[in-house]
């Protein structure tokens, strides 16, 4: 039973990471942050640092997670270990 609540807190910190992005292309698509011409205002501002800040709590979380149940482990290759010299005979 662990097994599966640590999949859907993986899942759920995946789904509640992607929520603010759709609030960020939000404000996008309405219009109170615009690229050209370049304006916005500071609701659209503040609003979007607030979700993107949520966003990355969330996957960070999501990160430390998959890390913790080793589903990352492609991504850190282990280098040989060089082989032990024999320590020199004191003489």
């Amino acid at each position: 039973m662990r097994p599966m609540i640590l999949v859907l807190c993986l899942v759920l910190c995946l789904v509640l990471g992607l929520v603010p992005l759709l609030g960020v292309a939000w404000i996008f698509a309405s219009g109170m942050i615009t690229v050209v011409p370049p304006s916005a205002t500071v609701d659209g501002l503040f609003m979007s640092l607030i979700l993107l800040m949520l966003s990355a709590c969330f996957f960070l979380n999501a990160y430390w997670e998959a890390r913790d149940q080793g589903l990352l482990n492609f991504l850190h290759k282990k280098e040989a270990a060089p082989g032990k010299t024999p320590p020199a005979k004191a003489s």
